[in-house]
């Protein structure tokens, strides 16, 4: 399973523009490779592996809470909480298998995916439901929904710098490849050539 072909190229496109870094280095040593250099990170998917284990007890909480509680709310954030409980389950599974997919296997667009989900969809929802007390919040939905902003504040940021690495790896095995083809096919000396296709025309007149 992997992403849609167009939303691939979007996404990398758009981790070209925004992780780039307009003042790459280049390697400290002559023999240093960009290919060579692993630039997964492991305290993100330590954080993805316990977030795994942590989400079923977050929605088991939430869920019983929001069971215990339902009659007291109002209509409208009864609406709210339901569609919070259905969207955030859904993200939550496709987020995680972004990340690990692009984390452990270094690919930009599903990384990208992962971190724009993470800021974008997750985070805020979690903050909402951890800081709106019109949804009468409750001692463990309080302390479950802490260590869940925990976690994605966490991963937005570590999914910040590993993208920024795996872009620039990409940047520079690119001009690599570039300067080899080019010590292969060495561009011609057009100077050298107009110098020889001169001499030859005056031989032929001579």
């Amino acid at each position: 399973m992997s992403l849609p072909e167009p939303l691939r190229r979007r996404l990398s496109s758009f981790s070209r523009t925004v992780f780039t870094d307009s003042h790459p280095t280049g390697p400290q040593y002559p023999g240093d490779r960009a290919d060579n250099e692993i630039v997964s990170s492991l305290p993100l998917q330590m954080s993805l592996y316990f977030n795994v284990y942590f989400f079923p007890f977050w929605w088991l909480s939430t869920v019983i809470m929001l069971h215990l509680k339902y009659p007291v709310l109002s209509d409208y954030y009864k609406f709210i909480l339901v569609t919070i409980m259905i969207l955030a389950s859904l993200i939550e599974v496709i987020r995680l298998y972004l990340g690990y997919m692009g984390n452990l296997q270094e690919k930009v667009p599903e990384l990208a995916g992962f971190w724009l989900l993470s800021l974008l969809l997750q985070l805020p929802t979690i903050l909402f439901l951890l800081f709106n007390e019109g949804l009468k919040i409750q001692p463990l939905e309080r302390a479950v929904h802490i260590i869940f902003a925990l976690f994605l504040t966490f991963q937005v940021i570590a999914a910040f710098v590993t993208l920024k690495r795996m872009v620039n790896k990409l940047a520079a095995h690119f001009h690599l490849n570039e300067f080899d083809q080019l010590e292969e096919h060495p561009v011609p000396d057009f100077y050298s050539l107009g110098k020889e296709e001169r001499a030859v025309s005056m031989a032929g007149r001579g």
